[in-house]
């Protein structure tokens, strides 16, 4: 359900708010009606929905868009196929104005808290080594929230988010695609993983060229970041003996701890649990990963998806290996 605020108009100067209506000093007067009316319309994609939805007629809805865009001098919807379709503007301003609302929400507070359902999707590596700790640590300072975690490869992420089957996805691969925003959230360079007592793990940093002769484990060649390596070690003239192919950097620190050979993996997250036999040393190569968030381009981004992302940046632990995005 969407939620209205007790505001007629709204202004903001130097980050403030005030009920007022007039234009001074060349200073546009924001309203809160016309904002409402552009998310409500953006979620619900038509003016009858939106209108419902805010409990309003479905006139008020035209009226606010209209005054939105003339006051604004941009065009926020086109009509589709009976739909109303936001345009690339309309998004982006709806995204300005998550801020806004949620200060709203703190003003307005509640009585009881809203239960809410977040859509989660990630891959493996994230899921068992990173997140359950998180959504624990999230749901016990939010017990009105419920989290659904599903865990998938870095496409069925995308893919979900796009088809807006989860809220919110967490993915260490770029995907640039229309319909699909990624927000970052951390960095991390390569690394070699192997067991402690492996002959380079006396080395404080790993070369391409000391790889040479190596048992080494690998990613599948469909996957990006086995191409990229098998280039670095063709410069570097390494040959190195394959041992293993698998799909996830969690399942090649879990080879590499057996002592079957050495990897180059992201760090983040597996080294959250990191079993104490596997030893992790940096790899000087130019393979940095980065870890976004996804949500669709195309809705609000849900209160609770923006609180969990807040969660995150907040409680995940400073480390050796990354670094916020």
């Amino acid at each position: 359900m969407i939620k209205t605020h007790r505001f007629s108009q709204l202004f903001i100067v130097n980050g403030k708010g005030a009920v007022l209506v007039e234009k001074i000093s060349g200073k546009s007067w924001h309203s809160i009606p016309e904002y409402e009316a552009l998310r409500a319309l953006i979620q619900t994609g038509t003016a009858t929905a939106a209108a419902a939805s805010l409990g309003v007629s479905q006139s008020a809805i035209s009226r606010s868009i209209s005054s939105l865009e003339a006051r604004m001098g941009r065009t926020y919807f086109e009509r589709t196929s009976g739909r109303l379709t936001p345009t690339q503007e309309a998004m982006t301003l709806n995204r300005r104005l998550d801020s806004l609302f949620d200060a709203l929400d703190l003003i307005d507070g509640t009585s009881e808290p809203v239960e809410e359902t977040l859509h989660l999707h990630a891959p493996p590596s994230f899921a068992h080594t990173f997140l359950v700790d998180q959504i624990g640590r999230f749901l016990q300072m939010n017990p009105h929230f419920y989290v659904r975690l599903e865990v998938g490869t870095s496409e069925e992420v995308a893919r979900a988010v796009l088809e807006q089957r989860s809220d919110l996805g967490l993915c260490s691969v770029d995907y640039s695609r229309a319909g699909l925003k990624q927000l970052p959230f951390r960095s991390a360079r390569a690394v070699c993983a192997m067991a402690r007592d492996h002959p380079l793990a006396e080395r404080e940093e790993i070369h391409p060229a000391d790889l040479d002769g190596q048992d080494l484990i690998t990613f599948l060649p469909r996957q990006t970041r086995r191409g990229q390596l098998d280039r670095i070690l063709a410069q570097a003239q390494s040959r190195v003996h394959l041992v293993a192919e698998v799909s996830t950097s969690f399942a090649a620190a879990e080879f590499a701890s057996t002592g079957l050979g050495v990897s180059v993996v992201n760090p983040f997250p597996i080294h959250y649990r990191k079993p104490e036999r596997l030893e992790f040393r940096p790899f000087i190569a130019p393979i940095t990963y980065r870890v976004n968030f996804m949500v669709a381009d195309t809705r609000p981004v849900p209160r609770i998806a923006r609180a969990f992302m807040r969660h995150l940046r907040l409680y995940t632990p400073n480390d050796r290996f990354s670094e916020k995005g």
